[in-house]
């Protein structure tokens, strides 16, 4: 690095780094080393950038359908642009869009470690939330500065996310960087270990009027180059991008913005041989340095050793590259589809033409004339029953007048055609179903998703490359919050606060919340589903977690609104289903109950006709005992005793089977009633206790009735 070899220097300290403008701490031959040294670095990267440039433009005349003037193979001919380049950063802008911004919360913070008592996870939700009102409402239009990156994307292969704390605005901003707008060293390795980035910045008369006021800008009210026009450089990259504007070269007026480099730098500024990062930024064409600035913000990221001399410098990096596909010649821009598909789309057109060129040539084709055909000169024009009159005989003109011999369009060239067309197709991912037409009616759903599926690889790994780029942008803005936000600050709605406290943790915890595996509403929506089935099979699953992921796949906003959770919506109705069964089990329990009861029922009738048989049999064998000397009589009396004793014998046998199916009746009513027993049976006989009679013996019974 070349030494400034100037007048002073300065000392860093913290009103060094305070500072809005370091430019009153130098003389003006110092300002103006800085200056061509700035400018100096600016050419010199702008060379390293040549051959990318025109291809840029070129795949941008492509993209916009640019049709330029051809005079061969006549002036007039076919000049026909066919859009591969257009049809394919179409089909991705319309894929990206929707999965990277895929509702209001576009940024998330997840919870790194053990989370005891819940606190980690309320802060990483309430980052969650703030940031992403930064983006979508506080900045109103980071959205729409990410839709033009993704439209612009594909074509040129790289673009830039500047992020700062505007002071005017008093809040972070993230704005696109257009990668033509942004001059880097073509063969650095990275955006942070690039020495020198400059960007081009357009600015009005009065936002130069309004930056001097406020002390941003050095006073240049006075300077020869602000009272005169600004100037307008008319090289050749001016002329075709006003040519794909639609619009000449304008004249310069009043009115005209000033070009400003900022550029972001390395600099020895306070001579210690150690270059601290800067930004510099001067005035294109008179290299007139209107601002210098320390390109870090805290006293902390200046590493000293204990003399006190600085050791190292952590710089605040502003830019972050969304990139495309990786550059093969290790360069630091990407490619895009236009840079891929710009050798075939010329080629496409160039076959499209000439066979447009060769039917013109057969619809509109002359001839020679010969001398003898004596045909007055003029236009003859012919219309239906018209006839025009000659001098020669019809046979005279038949031999004087030669067609030019012309072909038809080849067939093989229409084969060529379609075989460009086709692969570059397959390169861009731009197939015919992921268009959204219909392959064909006996197509298996199977083979079409599977088509579906690789078909978007190409897609997926430019949206992972996408995905790493706006998390590096989240992690710049989640530490500027870091450092500008207030101790306390009030967001979204009247109960939400966020503190500054709350981002002193890694930024490492901060992703974006799109999904970089997923690169179609088909895939989220089929995952959702995956997922449902799964927690309705195996147990473990959060029931609102995947409620709310599911809600959130079909794109529906206000989720927490629609589906508070399983708590807040208490005990659910119970199920119509469920209800009908209970019903019929009530019913099969009660017609079983019905049956035993009549069975229980049948059995204490036999024993009840047991026991009116056996006090039958009784008073007979009473009414013997007076003659029970006669063995005769003795006999009976046996018999009855015999009889008595059996009937007894059953008696208790059905006792104890209605006890048991009485005992399991109630058991069943509780089950089934809460607690509530069978009631006792009215009238059930009990097992009243029979005497038995005895036996007589020498002249008497030794038993008789109890």
């Amino acid at each position: 690095m070349p030494q400034l070899n100037l007048e002073s220097y300065i000392t860093i300290n913290k009103d060094v780094i305070n500072s809005p403008n370091l430019c009153d701490l130098f003389s003006v031959d110092d300002l103006g080393k800085i200056g061509e040294w700035v400018n100096e670095c600016y050419e010199r990267d702008v060379q390293s950038r040549t051959h990318w440039l025109s291809r840029t433009e070129a795949a941008m005349d492509l993209a916009m359908q640019i049709q330029k003037d051809k005079t061969f193979p006549w002036a007039g001919c076919s000049n026909v642009n066919f859009p591969l380049v257009t049809i394919a950063s179409l089909q991705f802008h319309a894929r990206a869009y929707p999965a990277i911004i895929n509702g209001r919360n576009v940024v998330q913070c997840r919870v790194l470690g053990d989370d005891p008592d819940g606190s980690m996870t309320a802060r990483a939700e309430r980052i969650s939330s703030h940031m992403s009102w930064q983006l979508l409402e506080q900045d109103g239009n980071w959205e729409s500065e990410t839709d033009r990156a993704l439209i612009s994307l594909p074509i040129v292969g790289t673009a830039f996310k500047k992020s700062y704390y505007d002071a005017g605005e008093r809040h972070n901003v993230s704005e696109l960087v257009m990668a033509k707008d942004l001059v880097l060293d073509y063969w650095a390795k990275s955006v942070e270990k690039c020495p020198t980035k400059t960007h081009i910045i357009p600015f009005f008369r009065n936002e130069i009027y309004e930056r001097v006021l406020s002390g941003i800008f050095r006073d240049v009210r006075e300077c020869e180059w602000y009272i005169s026009d600004a100037t307008v450089e008319n090289d050749s990259h001016r002329a075709e991008k006003d040519n794909r504007s639609g619009q000449d070269v304008p004249d310069t007026n009043y009115n005209t913005p000033f070009t400003f480099l900022e550029q972001h730098c390395l600099l020895d500024l306070d001579g210690d041989g150690y270059a601290e990062p800067y930004i510099v930024t001067i005035e294109r064409n008179s290299h007139y340095v209107v601002r210098i600035v320390t390109r870090f913000d805290r006293e902390e990221d200046v590493e000293r050793n204990s003399d006190g001399e600085i050791v190292r410098i952590i710089p605040m990096e502003y830019f972050t590259k969304m990139p495309f596909i990786p550059s093969p010649d290790g360069g630091i821009m990407d490619i895009g589809f236009g840079v891929l598909l710009g050798p075939l789309n010329e080629s496409v057109n160039s076959a499209i033409n000439q066979l447009f060129d060769a039917g013109t040539l057969v619809n509109t084709a002359g001839g020679f004339l010969g001398r003898g055909a004596k045909i007055r000169g003029g236009v003859y024009s012919f219309s239906p029953f018209e006839w025009n009159r000659v001098d020669s005989t019809g046979d005279d003109l038949r031999k004087s007048i030669v067609p030019l011999p012309v072909r038809e369009p080849s067939n093989v060239m229409f084969e060529l055609l379609s075989l460009l067309i086709d692969y570059t197709n397959r390169i861009s991912g731009a197939t015919d179903m992921l268009t959204g037409i219909n392959p064909g009616q006996n197509t298996p759903a199977e083979t079409a998703r599977t088509m579906v599926e690789q078909g978007q690889k190409v897609y997926s790994a430019i949206f992972k490359r996408i995905w790493l780029s706006l998390k590096r942008e989240f992690d710049k803005l989640y530490q500027l919050n870091a450092v500008y936000l207030p101790d306390k600050s009030p967001f979204g709605g009247p109960n939400q606060y966020i503190a500054r406290e709350d981002y002193t943790a890694l930024p490492s915890s901060v992703v974006p919340v799109a999904d970089p595996s997923i690169s179609s509403d088909a895939a989220r929506f089929a995952q959702a589903n995956l997922i449902v089935q799964r927690a309705a099979e195996s147990r473990g699953y959060d029931a609102d977690a995947v409620e709310r992921y599911y809600l959130k796949a079909l794109g529906v906003d206000a989720v927490d609104k629609l589906y508070p959770g399983l708590e807040s919506a208490g005990d659910p109705p119970p199920d119509p289903k469920i209800q009908i069964q209970q019903m019929k089990m009530q019913v099969d329990l009660a017609n079983l109950k019905n049956s035993q009861m009549e069975f229980i029922m049948t059995l204490q009738e036999t024993r009840r006709m047991n026991t009116a048989k056996i006090i039958e049999m009784s008073a007979k064998a009473a009414a013997l005992m007076e003659n029970a000397k006669d063995k005769k009589i003795q006999n009976r009396i046996n018999a009855f005793n015999a009889a008595i004793g059996a009937m007894k014998e059953d008696n208790n046998r059905l006792s104890s089977e209605i006890a048991k199916l009485i005992e399991a009746t109630q058991d069943e009513q509780i089950s089934s009633t809460g607690g509530r027993g069978l009631p006792s049976l009215e009238g059930a006989p009990s097992n009243t206790s029979i005497p038995e009679l005895g036996t007589p013996g020498e002249g008497e019974l030794e038993g008789g009735m109890g």
